[in-house]
């Protein structure tokens, strides 16, 4: 149910008539005061939960400092920042932005540039995937190239030739003298939690390395901890040579970041890109304190342990539940549950039960709880689904004696 009847926000989003005051942890309590489970995480975005508390206190003491300065002038703060993710990462540079797309936009001008620089300006072209998503701009529209999202905004902008997910040969056949780079998700999110064999991604390397093209792994979702290690490239031991972060990395805070290899950001000079906002001391200190709780001993295997736990309980509950519920799928504390019944539906029954989720491509819907998640919190989702799937296939009987 919607309720758009008074609100000024423009309707492009088709919101759920519930709205939320505070969260702890993995919970959101609603203006009504009853409690959910979010296992939306804001879509992969509260990686630590709601109101951490080292996060709130490092955006509390930020704001007592200094909200804004421009780039025209050095980011003590952002430096450390960019240092930290290269050291974690095979990066060497690191540039700021507010969201998922516009570190996806830095991602295709540093691919372009630095075939340009080299003398091959005609080199612009990236190879890209079915079922991907890389964001809203008109850029990474095009290059997510889903018709449901294009229609209406004219052309799309040149540049992206869409191949079948994991099919290699289709990939080689669309390597020529224009293409600039691959530009894959190491996960599918909104594609329905999709894979690939890691040797798949061994071979985009090989190609990338025998075609002097650059590979580009986009972790808008996939990073900052969500498939079990802060980057989901370390997962598969393939590197990429430019990486989109988004999401988790500011732990709530809007802050995108593009790492890139010092060859492959070899043709970004001063001018060739910037943002008004990107890097502002808010956002920072914000992934700052998101980095110093992650990289705590313990983090990421706490993370993996509760994945497993998930994937086991959530497999049980496919098995007493056919009618409802085919397939688990995912890594890490990404994980897909494919539907038999419209995900819609799966989502709405389970929002009934006080548990949040999301939808997904390929009638799949997704589990994404804060990594901090405890094993009480995933047996109570798991109780959650249980009863959203007995209501399911209630319905589902009444409607076929009918």
């Amino acid at each position: 149910m919607t309720n758009s009847a008074t609100s000024h926000l423009l309707p492009v989003f088709a919101r759920v008539d519930l709205g939320f005051e505070r969260g702890e942890g993995a919970w959101l309590i609603a203006t009504n005061g009853e409690r959910y489970l979010d296992f939306t995480s804001g879509v992969a975005v509260n990686a630590l939960g709601h109101a951490h508390p080292h996060l709130v206190a490092a955006l509390q003491e930020q704001a007592t400092r200094l909200w804004h300065m421009s780039n025209l002038f050095r980011s003590p703060d952002g430096e450390r920042l960019a240092a930290r993710l290269c050291e974690q990462s095979f990066a060497d540079f690191v540039f700021f932005a507010n969201s998922g797309a516009e570190a996806m936009e830095c991602a295709i001008k540093i691919a372009r540039r630095y075939h340009a620089s080299k003398g091959h300006p005609e080199r612009y072209r990236l190879v890209t995937f079915e079922g991907a998503f890389h964001g809203r701009t008109l850029g990474t529209l095009a290059a997510t190239g889903s018709a449901k999202y294009l229609e209406g905004f004219g052309p799309p902008v040149d540049g992206f030739d869409q191949v079948p997910h994991g099919d290699l040969e289709a990939v080689k056949k669309a390597i020529g003298p224009h293409t600039a780079g691959i530009l894959i998700e190491p996960v599918q999110g909104e594609g329905g939690v999709r894979t690939a064999p890691p040797a798949f991604f061994r071979s985009l390397r090989q190609l990338c390395d025998d075609n002097h093209i650059l590979l580009i792994f986009d972790e808008v979702q996939t990073g900052m901890g969500r498939t079990g290690d802060l980057f989901a490239y370390k997962r598969l031991g393939v590197t990429p040579d430019i990486m989109p972060l988004a999401k988790a990395l500011g732990g709530g805070f809007p802050i995108g970041a593009c790492l890139a290899t010092a060859e492959a950001a070899s043709g970004m000079t001063p001018g060739s890109h910037g943002s008004t906002f990107g890097g502002n001391p808010l956002a920072v200190a914000a992934a700052n304190a998101v980095l110093d709780v992650m990289l705590k001993p313990g983090f990421f295997e706490h993370a993996q342990k509760m994945s497993l736990l998930l994937k086991q309980k959530l497999a049980s509950v496919v098995d007493r539940h056919p009618g409802v519920l085919a397939e688990v799928r995912g890594e890490g504390l990404l994980i897909g549950l494919k539907a038999v019944v419209p995900s819609g539906d799966l989502v709405n029954a389970l929002r009934d039960e006080r548990l949040l989720t999301v939808g997904a491509g390929d009638n799949v819907v997704r589990f994404l709880p804060p990594l901090i998640v405890t094993e009480a919190e995933i047996e109570e989702s798991v109780q959650r689904l249980d009863r959203a799937c007995l209501a399911l296939s209630g319905g589902a009987l009444k409607r076929a004696a009918s």
